[in-house]
């Protein structure tokens, strides 16, 4: 069943990574997951590292390793800004199992209730999120 379409844009620090009209988008925030078709009620979301889908019909999904970052949707246009938004194909597990380890170890370096720690983190949520994305 064809859905109504809206736009849809996810900008990264890097630039824009899609624009296009879709039938529904779908992912994570801080509150939990959420998927939004067109003539949503307006929002604005803190979102949370997890795979990003974005429906351009029922049968043909766009995905991205979606990092944390603000969804939103008012004037029946969704707008994500995100830190990162990598296509699964695009991911180098090696590299992001290493940053993982990383991440991991620096927490627990870390002082606890430091920014340090808080980021070392928010890093490894991060990485272990993009880890499920690209399998």
């Amino acid at each position: 069943m064809a859905r109504t379409k809206f736009p849809v844009e996810v900008l990264t620090p890097e630039g824009e990574v899609f624009s296009e009209e879709i039938e529904m988008l779908s992912t994570r925030t801080s509150v939990g997951s959420i998927g939004i078709l067109a003539n949503h009620a307006p929002l604005l979301a803190q979102l949370e590292p997890t795979e990003l889908r974005l429906y351009r019909s029922e049968s043909e999904i766009v995905r991205f390793a979606q990092a944390e970052g603000y969804l939103q949707f008012a004037e029946n246009r969704a707008l994500l800004l995100v830190e990162e938004a990598i296509a699964p194909e695009a991911l180098d597990r090696p590299t992001f199992e290493m940053r993982l380890a990383e991440a991991r170890a620096a927490a627990e370096r870390a002082e606890d209730g430091s920014e340090e720690k808080a980021r070392a983190l928010r890093d490894a949520k991060r990485y272990e999120a993009f880890l499920t994305v690209g399998v």
